[in-house]
């Protein structure tokens, strides 16, 4: 009789068995890929948003514009820094970058949901000298008598247009520089500006709640203000 070719029972079950099995392991290895790729592109995506909100602050600082109103009846300059908020008309916008409108900035510190405090900035759009003036409540005499007043505004408050642009942080706190009245000198890092001109630099220090070498941190932001307009003086195009 002539013997026919073919395979048991057992060596079927054996084959589903280790094909199972591979299954089972790609399956597994697929997955943990899938993983590993979500938390690098998370991280990536956390330390992009906190590089960008860095560059946003940078660049909202130095578009500081030199505008001087009349508020309480006297010349004031259109800026208050104090130690948890600062107000500034600046010629970058969040929405439009440096081609949008300019913008009443309030930067304020908010607490956050773990206990920590975040950075966050309202913008209220620049319609002109006369808007900015009715949006100041009052004026504070320049500390050094030979500038104008400074402005006093509303305290900033959170709000649903209110933008992040930085959470989970310990402590954070502005700082002005007074120029050097000697030249080659450094200038000096106040945390109240109470002068009738614009400051040379405006500083915010942060610190992270949690230091994670793995990820990117917020860190101190520091601009340098290039303006050399004299706020007594009314300029006027021709």
């Amino acid at each position: 009789m002539r013997r026919q070719a073919g395979v048991t029972l057992l060596e079927v079950l054996v084959a589903v068995t280790l094909l199972s099995l591979l299954a089972v392991g790609m399956m597994f290895a697929l997955r943990i890929g899938l993983f590993a790729f979500a938390r690098t592109n998370s991280r990536l995506m956390d330390d992009r948003r906190v590089a960008g909100s860095q560059r946003v602050i940078q660049q909202e600082l130095e578009g500081l514009m030199p505008v001087a109103a009349t508020c309480a009846g006297q010349k004031t300059i259109m800026f208050q820094g104090q130690p948890d908020h600062l107000t500034m008309i600046s010629t970058y916008s969040l929405q439009q970058a440096w081609r949008g409108r300019p913008q009443i900035l309030q930067f304020f510190l908010a607490p956050d949901d773990e206990g920590g405090m975040r950075l966050l900035v309202n913008e209220i759009p620049y319609t002109g000298v006369d808007a900015a003036g009715r949006l100041c409540l009052a004026s504070t005499p320049d500390s050094t008598s030979f500038g104008v007043a400074v402005a006093q505004f509303p305290r900033p408050v959170q709000a649903p247009t209110s933008f992040v642009l930085a959470d989970h942080l310990s402590r954070c706190r502005f700082l002005y520089l007074t120029p050097s009245p000697k030249a080659g000198e450094p200038g000096e890092w106040v945390p109240v500006w109470t002068k009738g001109r614009w400051p040379a630099g405006i500083r915010i220090e942060m610190a992270p709640s949690v230091l994670n070498p793995a990820r990117l941190q917020p860190i101190t932001v520091t601009a340098p203000i290039y303006i050399n307009r004299s706020p007594e003086v009314q300029y006027a195009d021709r």
